[in-house]
C-alpha cells in the first residue's frame, strides 16, 4: 500500500516541506535549521526569565507558607531602587569606616550591589583581557615546551571556586594569613583586610583575575591561530615592523574572538557570587547575585528577589546587546 498522500503521487509528507526548502534561499535554509535551538532555549532560557517577572510583581509572604503575596505591580523595585530601609537593615553590617568607596553607607543596599558588581565585572574583565592578551601572544610562538606551558596556565582556572576562595581567605586571615602582614607593610591593606569592603573586594577582584586570565588566554589563541601565516610573511616582506604586524594583521583578524570572550567572561563576572561568600561574605563585597541569595535565603523574601534577578538579567541584557554591537560593527565580524 502506498503512504502518498498526494493524488499525483509526486511527493509524500516528509518530501513536501524539502521541496519546499530547496526552492528557499540559504538564509532561510539556515534559519529553519536553527529553530530546534530557539526552541529549547525559550523553554530552558525565556520561560524562566518570563516567570522571575511574574514572581517579581507579586508581595513578599514572609509570615506565611506560601511565598507569594498579592499583586503588587512594581512595588518591590520601587522599593529596591528607593532604599527600603526594613530590607536594608537587616543584613548591612559592615562600618562607617569599612563602607566600600564612593558608596555612602546607609544608601540603597541595591546601589551598593549594583556598583559592586559593575565595578568587579569592568575591572576584572579588563585586566584579564589585557593579560590573557599577553600570555595568548606567547603561546601562540614557537618555542621549546610550549605545550608544558599551555597546560600550566590552565591549572588555576581548573580550581573549584570554592577551593580558591578559600586559599585566598586563609592567606589574607589575620591570624594565620601571610598576605595580610606584607600588605600591611606595603601601606595597601589594613588589620583586617576581609573586614573592610574596599580591601575585600580588591582580594576578590586580583583571585578572579588569578583563575580565569588562563580562559581569556585560551580563546583569544584559538583566534590568534586562525590567522593565515601567510600573511604575516607578505608584511615581512613588505618591511613592516612587528608593531604594524600587530596593528594592521593581528588585531583586526582577533577582534571578533576577542568580543566574543569579553562576552562570556562579563556575561560571568556580572554574576559573581561564589568567590564573595568563600573568601569575605556577602555583607561585606555586597554583589547583585549576593543581593538575591540574601533575599531568598535569610529574609525569605522571594519576590524581591526575583526583583532583583529580573533587574540583573536587564543589566546583563545591556551589556550583551553592547557586545553584539561591536562585533556586527567590526570589519572581521559577522554583519
Amino acid at each position: 500500500m502506498s503512504t502518498d498522500t498526494r493524488s499525483d503521487g509526486s511527493g509524500s509528507l516528509l518530501a513536501r516541506p524539502l521541496n519546499w526548502l530547496e526552492t528557499q534561499s540559504e538564509e532561510v535554509y539556515a534559519y529553519v535549521l536553527l529553530v530546534p535551538a530557539f526552541a529549547l532555549l525559550a523553554v530552558v532560557a525565556f520561560y524562566p526569565l518570563i516567570e522571575t517577572l511574574r514572581f517579581s510583581l507579586l508581595a513578599d509572604a514572609v509570615a506565611s507558607a506560601d511565598p507569594f503575596g498579592e499583586f503588587v505591580g512594581l512595588e518591590n523595585y520601587l522599593n529596591l531602587l528607593s532604599g527600603d530601609t526594613t530590607f536594608t537593615q537587616q543584613f548591612i553590617s559592615v562600618s562607617t569606616t569599612d563602607s566600600f568607596p564612593f558608596v555612602e553607607f546607609g544608601a540603597p543596599f541595591l546601589q551598593q550591589a549594583l556598583f559592586v558588581t559593575l565595578a568587579f565585572a569592568v575591572l576584572s574583565v579588563l585586566f584579564e583581557t589585557l593579560i590573557g592578551f599577553g600570555q595568548a601572544l606567547v603561546l601562540d610562538q614557537d618555542f621549546y615546551g610550549r605545550r608544558w606551558v599551555r597546560v600550566s596556565i590552565i591549572i588555576p582556572w581548573a580550581i573549584p571556586i570554592v577551593i580558591q576562595g578559600m586559599i585566598f581567605f586563609l592567606i589574607f586571615n589575620p591570624t594565620i594569613g601571610f598576605g595580610t602582614e606584607f600588605m600591611q607593610w606595603l601601606g595597601v591593606f589594613g588589620s583586617n583586610p576581609l573586614a573592610s569592603s574596599s580591601d575585600s573586594f580588591m582580594i576578590v577582584l586580583v583571585a578572579d583575575i588569578w583563575k580565569t586570565t588562563a580562559f581569556m588566554a585560551l580563546l583569544i589563541l584559538a583566534g590568534l591561530q586562525s590567522i593565515d601565516r601567510g600573511l604575516y610573511d607578505v608584511a615581512k616582506v613588505s618591511g613592516a615592523s612587528p608593531w604594524q604586524r600587530f596593528k594592521y594583521i593581528t588585531l583586526p583578524l582577533v577582534a571578533p574572538a576577542l568580543i566574543v570572550a569579553m562576552l562570556f567572561r562579563t556575561m560571568d563576572a556580572m554574576r559573581i557570587y561564589g568567590l564573595i561568600d568563600a573568601t569575605a561574605g556577602c555583607e561585606t563585597v555586597p554583589s547583585l547575585t549576593c543581593l538575591v541569595i540574601i533575599a531568598l535565603q535569610e529574609s525569605r523574601r522571594w519576590a524581591t528577589a526575583s526583583a532583583v534577578a529580573f533587574l540583573t538579567a536587564v543589566v546583563i541584557s545591556g551589556f550583551v546587546a553592547a557586545y553584539l554591537l561591536a562585533l556586527r560593527n567590526n570589519d572581521g565580524g559577522v554583519a
